[in-house]
């Protein structure tokens, strides 16, 4: 299984839409995300900072295309543009890759 983390900001003032949102998140990107093979999915929040992780059941690629083909996943980026920022990598369009450095367990 292959481990997958982003990072993004938040907008100033939108903490607390931001967790609302995600208490609130859609039925159909629930869904999306487990086409995908994606589980163990967190997200963490500090000042305006946040870190997200999680597994590919089958895989960082075929996660990503998944994502990348979905209207689902189109229309929740739009959604949460007013809320928050995240960095694209200019060749890919997706997040950077965190590099991981240290692992246990």
């Amino acid at each position: 299984m292959e481990k997958y983390a982003w990072k993004a900001r938040l907008l100033s003032g939108m903490r607390e839409e931001y967790i609302r949102r995600h208490r609130e998140i859609w039925p159909e990107m629930q869904q999306v995300l487990t086409e995908a093979g994606i589980v163990n999915y967190t997200v963490w929040l500090s000042g305006n900072e946040l870190f997200g992780y999680y597994e590919c059941l089958r895989g960082i690629e075929h996660a990503a295309q998944v994502q990348r083909n979905s209207p689902v996943v189109a229309r929740w980026n739009e959604y949460m543009r007013d809320v928050m920022v995240m960095d694209a990598d200019p060749v890919t369009g997706a997040q950077p890759l965190l590099e991981q450095v240290f692992s246990f367990g």
